[in-house]
Order: structure tokens, then C-alpha cells, then sequence
């Protein structure tokens, strides 16, 4: 195998692949670079196991700058081969395989000899049928993964919930975290119709992994599942990872119907309120700030008290205020997160206890995108 080319795009798509390449894995192989070259161009493949990347590098692409002299394929620790490509001196470099497995890798006057692997060695990737898939404009399924990740678990106790769970019924898509103290949930409706439907776990890593993938000219995301499967296609880039087995819990149901208060912010400036009163909470043990609401007065008061370092104390101006006298004590961790999800927009917190769980939801869209957060006992 022999091919040479543009050292700043190969890197580029180097570094999408090395995502899903761990140097800690039970397989030794996999923590090498599988690359193919062939007339199509260059095939690159990462994997570890729980995800997979494959990316082709197109031969008749001009801003590569990719020639293959030879066919054929190899396996390169790409620990090595990363940093090395990194730090060749010149904009061309050219790989080389020899007898062997050995590989040499040159550019300008540098040259370095690596041992390579056998590439048949190489798992091969899952097949999966793609008679379900579904497509998403890449901007919005990047704000879906954004928003809901959040409230991922990260404890192993309970797999299903380092997940998020995905159902698509009737042309709606909807995305569900929860971590137990909190729950994400977006839904959106397909911009064209589909017949597919399915029910799948993925695991927020995966997701937190492809979304740094999807860039801005990234138009389309096509998903496609198989029994344990789920595979994402964005451009030349396949994405695969595997899915969570187990049946997610009934979140709907943590979802409470009424409100006994409710008010609305400018999420930012809850945003900037919450994040002060956490400059002290953040140094107690419990880490909770309060909420106090007023709605007669139209008065709404957060603090924090930190025994070692003083308390905080700050009237918010609310743009609405309804319903009963309220005071409640949160996470201010989870807050920060859910408001940060809404970006510029108005939102409304509704309330129905000291102790059960609240929601926070955008005023212009109040039923497809929810976060709820648990409030904390402090007596």
C-alpha cells in the first residue's frame, strides 16, 4: 500500500476517527487506525468496542490531495501514528507499507518506521439494514443531543439510565434523559413523513461523541437501527454505536399535570442569578440554593448560606407570577444545565410543592421541550 496526501485535511478526518479509538480496550487491536486505500480513496476506521467511526476519504476530491500509488491496507497504533502525522514538517506526506506490516511514513526530509498489523485481524463493522432510518437536519439533532444529554446518568448502578431514549410513533421524534433527580425531554416532528418507528436506548457518550462531530455544514443526519445497533450517516462519515438493552422507565408519569405557582423568566437572567447564589452554595456540603416566591407581592428571592463563607441574597424581577406562596430549595448544578438548554427564551417554572419535582418549559412552546428538576429536602 502506498498513497500520499494533504497532511492538514488527513488530519482533519484523522481526528474524527480517533474518537472512537481507547487505548484502554480488551481487544489489542483496536487500539490501532485501520486504514484502506483503494480507487475509491482512503477508508479510515476507529473503534472501541460500544462505538465505532468510519470516514471516506475521497480519492477524486481536489482539496485532499490524495494520490494512491498502491492498494491495499494495514492496522497503525494510532496513538503513534496521530502524533507523528501532527508533527511531520511539510503540507504532503506519503505512507508507504513495506514487507511485514512495516510502514513508512515520510514527509519533506523526515521519515519514520512504524510496525503495522495485519488489517484481516480488524473486527469487521455491523450490518445494518436500512429499511428504518430517519433523517434530521444536523443543526437540530445537535441541539436535541444538547439538550438532553444533560440529564444522563452517570452511574454504572443503573445502565439504562446513562442512555438517552429515542421513540419515533406517528412522525413524532422524541428524546428522553433522566438521572433520577432530573429529566430532559424534546420532541420534534419529522419535516417530512416517515413510516419508520422504533424504540432505542443510546448511550450519551455516543451521543456527546457525535455531536462534536456534526459541524456546521453537516446538512443532514440519517439514522438507521439494527437489533443492537444504531448507525449515523453524516456525509462520507459512518457513525455507529451500540444500543442499551433494557426497557427505559415510564417518565411520563414524573411529569406532574398541575401547577400550584408558576413564573416566568428571561432564562438568561435566572441564568446569571442562579449562577451567583452558587459561588457560595457550591462551598457548603449541600450544595442547595433557595427559592422563595411571593406571588402577592410579586416578590421572588433566591439564597445561599454557606457556613464557612457568608450567604448571598438577591431579588429576581419576574415577567409573571401566579399561584400560592412557595419555598424551595434545589441543586443549583441542575438548574445552570436546564436553563443553559433554553438559550435566549423566555421560560416558565411551574411549581405544585416544596418537595415534588417542577418543570421548566419555553412559554412559545410549552409542550415539546420539558426539563424537570427534583428539589432538595433541607429539613
Amino acid at each position: 500500500m502506498k498513497f500520499t496526501i494533504n497532511r492538514a485535511a488527513f488530519i482533519k478526518e484523522l481526528n474524527n476517527v480517533s474518537r472512537a479509538i481507547s487505548s484502554k480496550t480488551t481487544i489489542p487491536i483496536l487500539t490501532g487506525l485501520k486504514i484502506v486505500a483503494s480507487d475509491a480513496g482512503l477508508l479510515l476506521t476507529g473503534s472501541n468496542a460500544d462505538i465505532s467511526i468510519e470516514t471516506l476519504i475521497k480519492a477524486d476530491d481536489p482539496d485532499i490531495g490524495l494520490s494512491i500509488d498502491e492498494p491495499g491496507s494495514i492496522v497503525l497504533t494510532a496513538r503513534f501514528f496521530g502524533e507523528i502525522v501532527k508533527k511531520l514538517p511539510e503540507n504532503e506526506l506519503t505512507v508507504t507499507v513495506k514487507d511485514g506490516f512495516q510502514t513508512e511514513i515520510t514527509s519533506g526530509a523526515a521519515s519514520f518506521n512504524i510496525n503495522g498489523q495485519d488489517a484481516n485481524n480488524y473486527p469487521h463493522l455491523p450490518e445494518i439494514d436500512a429499511a428504518d432510518s430517519v433523517v434530521l437536519s444536523g443543526a437540530v439533532f445537535k441541539e436535541l443531543i444538547s439538550q438532553t444529554v444533560i440529564a444522563v446518568s452517570n452511574q454504572e448502578s443503573r445502565p439504562i439510565l446513562t442512555g438517552v431514549h429515542f421513540v419515533l410513533a406517528d412522525n413524532k421524534f422524541l428524546a428522553v434523559a433522566t438521572d433520577s433527580h432530573r429529566l430532559s425531554q424534546r420532541q420534534i416532528e419529522l419535516p417530512t413523513p416517515s413510516n419508520a418507528t422504533f424504540d432505542v436506548i443510546i448511550p450519551g457518550k455516543s451521543l456527546t461523541e457525535l455531536s462534536r462531530m456534526i459541524g456546521d455544514d453537516d446538512s443532514d443526519v440519517k439514522m438507521q437501527f439494527s437489533e443492537n445497533q444504531v448507525l449515523f450517516l453524516l456525509g462520507d462519515t459512518s457513525f455507529y454505536s451500540r444500543l442499551l438493552e433494557g426497557n427505559y422507565p415510564d417518565t411520563s408519569r414524573l411529569i406532574p399535570k398541575e401547577a400550584s405557582t408558576t413564573v416566568e423568566f428571561e432564562a438568561p437572567e435566572l441564568l446569571a442569578a442562579v449562577e451567583r447564589a452558587s459561588l457560595l452554595s457550591h462551598e457548603s456540603r449541600n450544595n442547595v440554593v433557595k427559592l422563595t416566591l411571593t406571588p402577592a407581592d410579586n416578590q421572588v428571592t433566591i439564597f445561599s448560606n454557606s457556613p464557612d463563607v457568608g450567604n448571598v441574597e438577591e431579588d429576581l424581577a419576574p415577567k409573571d407570577l401566579t399561584g400560592d406562596d412557595l419555598e424551595i430549595s434545589f441543586n443549583p448544578d441542575y438548574m445552570k444545565d436546564a436553563l443553559r438548554s433554553f438559550g435566549q427564551a423566555t421560560i416558565r417554572v411551574a411549581f405544585t410543592s416544596a418537595l415534588r419535582p417542577f418543570t421548566l418549559v419555553p412559554t412559545e412552546d410549552t409542550s415539546n421541550f420539558i426539563q424537570l428538576i427534583t428539589p432538595v429536602r433541607t429539613f
